[in-house]
């Protein structure tokens, strides 16, 4: 659906942002959790860039180049979920579309896809929100349908 219905584009950069975009928010849900959500919240971004790491190898990156790569990726992913998660606690969709529209799309997306996408994000932030500790605490972290 993200790549058909929505446009993005299906690189490795594209599935970056598509993963990141989902990496964000459960990181935003488990860190405004009791104890042990912030420290779930800091396994899972491990987790992420654990597997980033592993993918970039596997991909024939040099392992000079790998650290370097990641590095950048994790810039990138910081920058992502701070706008991500200031448009949606101001629960400003046009400043979340916008956000999108310049980190997944790089600017070319097609028309009504940030909405679109901004929309699925905030439906999977209250989704997210709405889900036992025990739930996440077991792994089971169910994003919306």
């Amino acid at each position: 659906m993200f790549y058909e219905d929505l446009g993005v584009p299906d690189t490795l950069d594209g599935r970056f942002d598509l993963v990141g975009v989902h990496v964000a928010l459960l990181i935003r849900t488990l860190r405004r959790l009791p104890p042990p959500g912030p420290a779930l919240a800091q396994a899972v971004f491990d987790a992420m860039f654990s597997d980033m790491d592993i993918n970039l190898r596997e991909l024939g990156v040099s392992d000079l180049a790998v650290g370097k790569r990641v590095r950048a990726m994790w810039e990138a992913f910081h920058g992502r979920a701070a706008a991500y998660e200031a448009a949606l606690d101001a629960d400003d969709q046009p400043a979340l579309a916008a956000a999108l529209a310049r980190n997944v799309w790089r600017g070319a997306a097609p028309p009504g896809a940030p909405e679109r996408l901004a929309g699925i994000m905030a439906t999977h932030d209250q989704a997210l929100r709405a889900q036992p500790m025990a739930d996440l605490r077991a792994g089971r972290a169910v994003f919306a349908a």
